[in-house]
């Protein structure tokens, strides 16, 4: 996973994010991975539930962490 620059994560569209404010990137399977293990680490059940479904949704194939 590249780390992301303040330049490059302001040029990740919004909808490439799973929370509102710009919150856990999810532009590619690596960086899916990432927030997903942090969001269980430090989000409330509902931030989990969200970037859980986003997840799913961008890409479907990507196993699920608890």
């Amino acid at each position: 996973m590249a780390k992301l620059t303040t330049a490059t994560r302001k040029k990740i569209p919004t909808g490439q994010f799973a929370l509102p404010g710009r919150r856990y990137p999810v532009e590619d399977a690596a960086h899916a991975r990432n927030a997903l293990a942090r969001v269980s680490q430090d989000g409330t059940p509902a931030e989990k539930a969200t970037v859980r479904r986003k997840v799913h949704q961008l890409y479907p194939g990507l196993k699920q962490q608890g």
